[in-house]
């Protein structure tokens, strides 16, 4: 089992979560898959994509059983985490607030685990 992890802006998600599935949000639409990154990718995802951005969430999802998800490579040749189609909403280990205190973007205490 892998911990992979989604980064939303919260009110993409709770609109997802109504319907009880996400389709992603407009850069995956765009991309043709949902983007996702492990624990050693979120951060630089969350500085590089999201900086100054607030109302973000943070939601876990366990790597297995998700449909058509592949590694692929990305940044710098490192392999992300792609799901090319819908993802059930209910499928989240958990999702937390992600905000920005100004500098950066606080990651939950424990979102490692």
């Amino acid at each position: 089992m892998t911990m992979i992890y989604k980064i939303v802006p919260e009110t993409l998600w709770r609109r997802a979560e109504a319907e009880g599935v996400f389709r992603g949000a407009p850069v995956d639409m765009a991309d043709g898959f949902i983007h996702f990154s492990t624990a050693d990718q979120a951060e630089e995802t969350a500085r590089r994509h999201f900086a100054g951005d607030q109302g973000l969430l943070l939601a876990a999802f366990d790597s297995d059983g998700l449909g058509d998800l592949r590694w692929e490579p990305s940044r710098g040749g490192a392999l992300f985490p792609h799901l090319y189609g819908p993802l059930a909403t209910a499928a989240a280990r958990w999702v937390k607030p992600l905000p920005w205190d100004g500098a950066a973007h606080v990651f939950p205490e424990g979102w490692r685990a």
